[in-house]
């Protein structure tokens, strides 16, 4: 948790096969594609839910794994050239996304977000350095308070904030002009993982007819969503939850990180490649890792075999 959000989550695993490359001091090219991946394995291992972590690894391993290059030399600049590619292309899809989806938000509105998303905030700073007069709620999210991240940010920029607690978000929607939300990972179908209440925000601005957004990455689209696989939702120690407080040693505590949002609450998503209904995630997954899902399929079907 010293790294949160899936965007920088994803730029630290980029930047720790960056390293790993560089500090590598063998001659032996296969003995290094070998290195690379069980660093790679481990890194993944860290953050379940997240996708953009092993795109971003799936990324930097796919231009690995075309290089022919039996010189280390060669292929430690390979995963290098790859790594500084992934972490700029990051970079700037972040900013494109405050761009575009800063065209969704009008003067005067008032916003909803969760958590703390760098997309989502893009997109928010974005609109108020046009110079739209806007005002947002953010949530507390607990029980890591990331909110209070968000707010800092919020303010720093200049713009009118109130924090308020996750379970006052219905009660405060009658106040919301629009919502948006970051994303931990998209699937092939338009379902959203993000964090935990999300889904029930959702919720609640179905019921109030108010426009929820999500801000998300393309390299937080699942290719592995296509053929079927789960997404799992990670969950973290209850010591988050109960932190101080005395409990009954005899009770269960559940402390699930993210959940699932569907398709059908969610009005658009929005990209650094523009703004797409949920439904057409499927075609951002085939258009751009069409090279991830066949790699995913070869790999399935070398275990079968």
């Amino acid at each position: 948790m010293k790294i949160r959000g899936a965007g920088r989550i994803a730029r630290a695993v980029a930047q720790g096969l960056r390293i790993a490359a560089y500090n590598y001091r063998g001659d032996n090219a296969e003995d290094f594609r070998q290195y690379i991946n069980g660093i790679a394995e481990y890194l993944r291992s860290t953050r379940p839910t997240a996708v953009s972590l092993p795109n971003a690894i799936i990324f930097i391993l796919h231009r690995l794994s075309m290089a022919l290059s039996d010189n280390v030399d060669e292929l430690k600049e390979v995963v290098i050239k790859s790594a500084n590619e992934f972490i700029e292309y990051s970079k700037k899809a972040t900013d494109n996304i405050g761009v575009i989806g800063a065209k969704r938000i009008e003067d005067g509105d008032n916003i909803l977000t969760h958590c703390n998303s760098s997309a989502a905030l893009s997109v928010i700073i974005h609109a108020f350095k046009e110079g739209k007069k806007i005002k947002v709620y953010n949530t507390e999210t607990r029980p890591k308070f990331q909110g209070y991240i968000t707010a800092r940010k919020l303010l720093k920029a200049g713009i009118k904030t109130t924090l308020i607690t996750d379970s006052a978000v219905r009660a405060f929607m009658k106040k919301i002009d629009k919502i948006i939300v970051g994303a931990d990972t998209v699937a092939a179908n338009g379902a959203v993982v993000n964090k935990i209440g999300t889904s029930q925000i959702a919720l609640a601005a179905k019921e109030a007819n108010v426009d929820f957004y999500v801000a998300a990455e393309t390299y937080k689209f699942s290719p592995a969503t296509v053929l079927g696989e789960y997404i799992t939702i990670e969950e973290r120690s209850p010591k988050e939850v109960i932190r101080n407080i005395e409990v009954p040693s005899n009770i269960i505590i559940r402390n699930p990180a993210f959940d699932v949002t569907p398709p059908e609450y969610i009005d658009a998503i929005i990209t650094e490649l523009g703004i797409i209904p949920p439904q057409a995630s499927i075609l951002v997954l085939k258009e751009h890792y069409g090279w991830a899902i066949r790699d995913y399929l070869l790999k399935e079907l070398s275990i079968d075999e």
